[in-house]
């Protein structure tokens, strides 16, 4: 079988001759966007109608991978991600998400005693994390997210890191 092979001619126009009526506008978001990942669905979408009924903008995920895939795709304000789940874990896919999208926020929830020991972990490894503890009223969720959404989310990075690989500084979230 031949290659087959295509001239493609293109113009070059500098910037100053596009004309205005050209140019597409990227809307501004109005409202901030939370993405919501529980494996419990139930606790997901009761969130997220709540959230949404309070005028953010929601996106939820069932699990921490697909949590991570929207989060790619979207780049989300805040996420709030219950901490212990199959596969990838909250903790996980925070570390994921603020290495890769570092003005994004996070809260993290759960009523399993398993979180102490990852959240542990993960201060241990330089990462912190704001929590709330399951179940969650309404009311002391939308002050947390309103809280989080508010506070400006800034990294520092220290001297050493923890985990003795000098070539890579550790970074300490702090909410």
């Amino acid at each position: 079988m031949a290659a087959k092979t295509a001239k493609l001619q293109i113009e070059v126009v500098p910037v100053a001759e596009v004309p205005t009526e050209d140019l597409v506008a990227v809307p501004k978001r109005t409202r901030p966007v939370v993405l919501i990942v529980d494996d419990e669905r139930v606790i997901a979408d009761t969130l997220s109608m709540i959230l949404s009924r309070s005028g953010f903008s929601t996106l939820t995920a069932y699990d921490g991978l697909a949590g991570f895939e929207i989060a790619q795709r979207a780049t989300p304000d805040l996420i709030i991600s219950d901490v212990v789940m199959p596969g990838m874990t909250g903790v996980e896919l925070a570390i994921a998400v603020t290495q890769m999208i570092p003005t994004c926020k996070i809260l993290l929830f759960s009523g399993q005693a398993a979180t102490v020991d990852l959240l542990k972990e993960a201060r241990n490894a330089g990462h912190d994390f704001t929590t709330l503890t399951k179940p969650v009223h309404p009311t002391d969720m939308l002050k947390r997210v309103s809280e989080c959404l508010a506070t400006p989310r800034t990294t520092f990075t220290p001297t050493h890191n923890r985990t003795g690989d000098s070539s890579r500084p550790a970074t300490y979230l702090v909410n």
